[in-house]
């Protein structure tokens, strides 16, 4: 699989057409799919997917593992994610958001939602909450790595994941009609 990896991106990396197709369809599914976490509508990801695929058959010359490829395009589809978004998005800060969450979580609510259901729940969350959520909760960055990534403060980070937080738990609570003890 790893060879047959290395013989697509050579031949992309030569400008073949049928290269770059099948290069294209074996990752598409998989990066839409991170394209979409980020995006606030269908075609947002498609055109965040479109985007990342162009730059990453002008940039292919960068990878020069191809094992490390996966990785490499995710990082490109993420980058290109926040880039679209980075001009549009203004992140508030909001230092003080203590006593917003309630920590303690009834496990019976959360076991039933499937994880269609939480992707869909945070593609309503607005699209500042939704950065620094998938980033930390999806992507696993550290919010030192998110507030360098957004340009924020890692307070502004902190903040905007617990805000994010509690309103997934309230959309999640309002599903189930069920409360949360406090």
């Amino acid at each position: 699989m790893a060879e047959k990896l290395e013989i697509l991106i050579k031949g992309c990396k030569k400008g073949r057409p049928k290269s770059q197709k099948a290069l294209y369809q074996r990752f598409a599914s998989a990066m839409y799919g991170i394209c979409l976490q980020y995006a606030s509508s269908e075609e947002d990801a498609q055109d965040i997917m479109q985007e990342g695929f162009i730059k990453v058959f002008a940039k292919l010359d960068q990878v020069k593992n191809p094992a490390a490829f996966p990785g490499w395009i995710r990082r490109l589809m993420i980058n290109t994610a926040l880039e679209k978004y980075r001009s549009q998005v203004i992140l508030q800060r909001v230092d003080d958001v203590r006593g917003e969450i309630n920590e303690e979580t009834d496990d019976g609510i959360f076991s039933k939602l499937t994880s269609e259901e939480l992707m869909i729940l945070i593609q309503t969350l607005s699209p500042k909450y939704r950065m620094v959520f998938n980033l930390y909760a999806i992507e696993g960055y550290s919010h030192q790595e998110i507030s360098e990534e957004l340009g924020i403060s890692v307070g502004t980070s902190k903040s905007n994941l617990s805000r994010a937080r509690g309103i997934l738990q309230k959309k999640i609570r309002n599903i189930y009609g069920s409360v949360i003890a406090r």
